[in-house]
């Protein structure tokens, strides 16, 4: 029997069935796992890991499925004989600057983490168990790539009443997340050494995924109306691709003006080109209206439309969602069948009920109110504890503060500091290409309560020095 160690997370959030699958597939690819190896037994694992049988014989049947295990009877099970073991390679550092600090677990001041302590969990328990009952063989079977068929409506309906998107569901392509929507069109679209605009400071996994996908990465500064068209147009010509975040710029927080946003529709047309829309967090604006979706704007249907389930759910569902072009929908689709096969049908139904059922909404609605408070409660903190020497960014939406300092340390070691004080917050400088966004502290203030923001403000500051 294979030596390897499984171990389960209960507070992470994802399911224990896929927790378990997902460490045997990773010491497959690690090659800890060989060919013909034998798994524990789902009793002993059950009581090694302290839980029911039937979790670990539901993590073996989806390894079996996807192909990565067999079942022999008597003889257990065993790590697929037909599998291909890569040999071993060096791994060549990427392209672009991994962003340092943590990038797991609930610390405060994490990016991108909604309120957890608030989200519905007895009515997701409830929700959860209603659907497992619920599954029928058809459901057990291999799932449809582009997505279950109820949440592609859900989304559908979703998307033209709150985003001003005219889609009906055929166009809507479920994924694992944005990266998986990335992985999906870099699978399907992207030729070597594609030039890409990318907003500087912005995304930095975007820009990784572009990079190691072959990508050239254009870098175009980002000013007080959000990316600078007609500077990109005049020192970055060639580009294939524009990746934008225009409802609420990652991460400086501006709105791409709507000169902008034409002058970029305009652009793609005349060129052939393709936009990347990633809207984010477009659910929670603070002030004023929401601004509509690039793409209700889009008349040559050039915008590929992607959103997530991760700032407005919970980030360990890993499901997104993708609506592309017309002409490049049958691409994709394809793309979604030989790359990820579809993600797992029991979170797409939950997640399908809770919209249905007008959860969904009003969970936005709720968020909406709670965070506005944590905002206005986090930045007062700040203002007290660091006095006129930070100044905070107050954007009408988003999920996090940008703050800068006066006579402070360099931001890469302000969040050293704060992180061994327990504290998240993350660097500006490492979401630029060029360093043309100087030294900032990006703060979530979602996962922030207001009873705690003094305190964690303190935190800070006394970390910082």
């Amino acid at each position: 029997m294979a030596a390897f160690t499984i171990e389960v997370d209960r507070p992470d959030g994802t399911p224990a069935y896929r927790q378990i699958a997902d460490r045997v597939r990773e010491a497959i690819a690690a090659g800890q796992l060989q060919p013909n190896d034998r798994l524990p037994s789902a009793r002993s694992l059950a009581a090694q890991l302290g839980l029911a049988r039937g979790t670990v014989d539901t993590a073996y049947a989806l390894l079996a499925g996807e192909g990565f295990v067999q079942g022999r009877g008597p003889g257990g099970t065993v790590v697929s004989p037909l599998l291909p073991m890569p040999p071993p390679r060096r791994v060549t550092p990427p392209a672009v600057p991994i962003l340092p600090g943590p990038m797991t677990g609930a610390l405060p001041f994490r990016l991108g983490l909604p309120a957890l302590d608030a989200f519905p969990r007895t009515l997701w328990s409830r929700l959860v168990a209603r659907a497992a009952r619920q599954a029928g063989p058809a459901e057990l079977a291999y799932p449809d790539p582009t997505g279950f068929p109820e949440l592609r409506e859900a989304v559908a309906t979703y998307l033209r009443v709150a985003r001003g998107i005219a889609c009906s569901s055929a166009e809507v392509i479920i994924t694992a997340g944005y990266q998986g929507a990335l992985a999906l069109i870099a699978h399907a679209m992207l030729a070597p050494d594609d030039r890409i605009w990318v907003e500087d400071p912005g995304y930095f996994l975007a820009r990784e995924a572009l990079a190691r996908a072959g990508a050239t990465l254009l870098p175009v500064p980002v000013d007080a109306d959000g990316l600078h068209v007609a500077e990109a147009e005049a020192h970055l010509p060639g580009a294939r691709f524009a990746v934008v975040t225009p409802t609420h710029q990652a991460p400086t927080g501006v709105a791409l003006s709507l000169p902008r946003r034409l002058a970029l529709l305009d652009w793609a047309t005349r060129t052939g080109a393709w936009i990347i829309e990633d809207d984010y967090d477009s659910e929670f604006r603070y002030t004023g209206r929401p601004l509509p979706a690039l793409k209700s704007l889009d008349r040559s249907d050039r915008v590929l439309y992607v959103g997530s389930f991760s700032k407005v759910l919970f980030p360990g569902l890993r499901l997104g969602y993708l609506v592309p072009p017309a002409p490049l929908l049958g691409s994709l689709a394809a793309a979604a069948r030989t790359l990820q096969a579809g993600p797992p049908v029991l979170e797409q139904r939950v997640v399908a009920a809770f919209m249905q059922a007008g959860h969904f909404g009003r969970h936005l609605r709720r968020m909406r109110s709670l965070y506005a408070a944590r905002r206005a409660a986090l930045a007062d903190a700040l203002g007290e504890a660091f006095g006129p020497r930070m100044s905070l960014t107050l954007q009408a939406g988003g999920m996090h503060l940008l703050a800068r300092l006066a006579d402070a340390p360099p931001d890469t070691e302000m969040v050293r500091r704060a992180a061994a004080a327990g504290l998240g917050p993350v660097a500006l400088s490492h979401q630029s290409m060029t360093g043309r966004a100087g030294n900032g502290l990006l703060l979530g203030f979602t996962n922030v309560p207001e009873a705690m923001a003094p305190e964690l403000a303190r935190r800070l500051a006394a970390a910082i020095g």
